[in-house]
């Protein structure tokens, strides 16, 4: 692969590996595979990798890390093809309720896509969502690419409360709020699904690299 990324410190304790600066699967694909593969290496004194929309972070103990050899692994990794992956999982299935009580903005995205309210359920519901990146609250997931004709920007006034459950969109992300939180995202719909369930083993249900469809529901159960 071309040398084509970035490797800077961000403070003492973290480097980040960057990579084109766009929103792209082919750019996320490397950041979630630069990680997999860096987690492999068990460096000793490494904390976590955590990898975004385009980028990698890497935290470490200053005092327990070999600097150079870590930098050098990282260059290495992403300067390199990565192995040839095995089949894909297949896509993790979201049933939702879409509009009333439950998407009280599925109206202003319609007006938005100047089409029918049934019509953005089945252009939302139609597509399958890749999960570039968690962040902002534990088990949220940045998913995309949403249709361009039912991208609606985020909602100018935020709510203070958002329920758990609630299926947003967001210009070309879609996620699931995980929590009752604020947030400023067209809401569409709602499922029972928790993203984020410290009962289970892996309290997150998503993973970056992950895909995701949702299924129009009658009610919400």
């Amino acid at each position: 692969m071309a040398d084509d990324f970035r490797i800077v410190p961000a403070g003492d304790a973290v480097v980040v590996v960057s990579f084109a600066e766009r929103i792209d699967l082919l750019v996320n694909q490397r950041a979630v595979e630069l990680a997999e593969r860096f987690r492999n290496v068990s460096l000793t004194g490494v904390r976590d990798v955590v990898s975004t929309f385009r980028s990698v972070a890497v935290y470490f103990d200053p005092l327990r890390t070999d600097y150079q050899r870590m930098l050098d692994e990282l260059r290495r990794l992403a300067s390199s093809e990565p192995p040839a992956q095995s089949a894909a999982r297949p896509p993790i299935e979201i049933p939702v309720k879409y509009g009333g009580e439950f998407g009280p903005d599925l109206a202003d995205v319609a007006r938005f896509a100047k089409a029918s309210e049934q019509d953005v359920v089945r252009m939302h519901s139609g597509a399958t969502y890749r999960v570039f990146m968690l962040g902002f609250v534990p088990g949220f997931a940045y998913m995309g690419t949403v249709d361009q004709r039912i991208a609606a920007p985020r909602r100018t006034n935020p709510r203070t409360s958002v329920p758990t459950g609630s299926v947003g969109i967001a210009g070309p992300q879609t996620g699931i709020y995980p929590s009752e939180i604020p947030g400023g995202w067209q809401l569409i719909g709602r499922t029972a699904i928790r993203p984020f369930d410290l009962s289970r083993a892996n309290a997150c249900l998503f993973n970056p690299g992950d895909t995701v469809r949702f299924v129009a529901v009658d009610r919400l159960s």
